[in-house]
Protein backbone atom coordinates (compact mmCIF):
# COMPACT_ATOMS: atom_id res chain seq x y z
CA UNK A 1 0.00 0.00 0.00
CA UNK A 2 1.20 3.49 -0.90
CA UNK A 3 1.64 6.19 1.62
CA UNK A 4 -0.12 9.47 0.78
CA UNK A 5 1.19 12.83 1.75
CA UNK A 6 -0.96 15.39 3.29
CA UNK A 7 -0.92 19.02 2.03
CA UNK A 8 -2.68 21.89 3.64
CA UNK A 9 -4.16 24.68 1.58
CA UNK A 10 -1.82 27.28 3.07
CA UNK A 11 1.24 25.36 1.94
CA UNK A 12 0.01 25.14 -1.65
CA UNK A 13 -1.29 28.71 -2.08
CA UNK A 14 0.78 31.47 -0.48
CA UNK A 15 -1.17 34.22 1.30
CA UNK A 16 -1.74 37.26 -0.94
CA UNK A 17 -3.41 39.56 1.53
CA UNK A 18 -2.23 43.14 1.98
CA UNK A 19 -1.41 44.63 5.31
CA UNK A 20 -4.20 46.79 6.72
CA UNK A 21 -3.84 50.57 6.53
CA UNK A 22 -2.70 52.25 9.68
CA UNK A 23 -4.96 55.28 9.10
CA UNK A 24 -8.14 55.68 7.05
CA UNK A 25 -7.91 57.49 3.78
CA UNK A 26 -9.54 60.92 3.71
CA UNK A 27 -12.56 61.24 1.46
CA UNK A 28 -14.65 64.17 0.34
CA UNK A 29 -18.39 64.08 0.81
CA UNK A 30 -20.56 66.04 -1.56
CA UNK A 31 -24.18 67.02 -1.06
CA UNK A 32 -26.44 66.24 -4.00
CA UNK A 33 -29.19 68.63 -2.85
CA UNK A 34 -28.00 72.19 -2.38
CA UNK A 35 -29.84 73.81 0.47
CA UNK A 36 -29.34 77.47 1.11
CA UNK A 37 -31.71 79.97 2.67
CA UNK A 38 -30.52 82.51 0.09
CA UNK A 39 -32.24 80.43 -2.58
CA UNK A 40 -35.57 81.63 -1.22
CA UNK A 41 -34.63 85.23 -2.04
CA UNK A 42 -35.55 84.93 -5.69
CA UNK A 43 -36.38 88.41 -7.05
CA UNK A 44 -39.44 87.20 -8.95
CA UNK A 45 -40.98 85.53 -5.92
CA UNK A 46 -40.14 88.54 -3.74
CA UNK A 47 -41.82 90.86 -6.27
CA UNK A 48 -44.97 88.74 -6.42
CA UNK A 49 -45.06 88.52 -2.63
CA UNK A 50 -44.56 92.27 -2.32
CA UNK A 51 -47.43 92.98 -4.71
CA UNK A 52 -49.78 90.66 -2.81
CA UNK A 53 -48.69 92.14 0.52
CA UNK A 54 -49.18 95.65 -0.84
CA UNK A 55 -52.72 94.83 -1.97
CA UNK A 56 -53.51 93.38 1.47
CA UNK A 57 -52.21 96.54 3.16
CA UNK A 58 -54.26 98.74 0.81
CA UNK A 59 -57.31 96.63 1.64
CA UNK A 60 -56.75 97.16 5.37
CA UNK A 61 -56.32 100.92 4.90
CA UNK A 62 -59.52 101.16 2.85
CA UNK A 63 -61.37 99.22 5.55
CA UNK A 64 -60.21 101.70 8.21
CA UNK A 65 -61.35 104.60 6.04
CA UNK A 66 -64.80 103.04 5.79
CA UNK A 67 -64.91 102.32 2.05
CA UNK A 68 -66.58 98.96 2.51
CA UNK A 69 -67.78 98.59 -1.10
CA UNK A 70 -64.26 98.86 -2.48
CA UNK A 71 -62.94 96.50 0.21
CA UNK A 72 -65.61 93.97 -0.77
CA UNK A 73 -64.49 94.15 -4.42
CA UNK A 74 -60.86 93.69 -3.35
CA UNK A 75 -61.72 90.65 -1.23
CA UNK A 76 -63.70 89.03 -4.06
CA UNK A 77 -60.81 89.41 -6.49
CA UNK A 78 -58.24 88.33 -3.90
CA UNK A 79 -60.09 85.04 -3.33
CA UNK A 80 -59.17 84.13 -6.87
CA UNK A 81 -55.83 85.93 -7.28
CA UNK A 82 -54.11 84.77 -4.06
CA UNK A 83 -54.32 80.98 -4.65
CA UNK A 84 -53.40 81.36 -8.32
CA UNK A 85 -50.43 83.57 -7.41
CA UNK A 86 -49.27 81.22 -4.68
CA UNK A 87 -49.37 78.08 -6.80
CA UNK A 88 -47.81 79.77 -9.83
CA UNK A 89 -44.97 81.14 -7.65
CA UNK A 90 -44.50 77.67 -6.13
CA UNK A 91 -44.31 76.06 -9.56
CA UNK A 92 -41.92 78.77 -10.76
CA UNK A 93 -39.70 78.29 -7.70
CA UNK A 94 -39.37 74.53 -8.20
CA UNK A 95 -38.92 74.92 -11.96
CA UNK A 96 -36.00 77.34 -11.59
CA UNK A 97 -34.44 75.92 -8.41
CA UNK A 98 -31.39 73.81 -9.27
CA UNK A 99 -31.53 70.41 -7.59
Amino acid sequence: MRKTKEFTFRKIVPPLYKSPLTRPRPFRAYSFVPSSPLALLDPTILTIGGIVLGIAIIEQILERWGVIDLVDQFSKTMRFILPVTFYSALIYFFATFMF
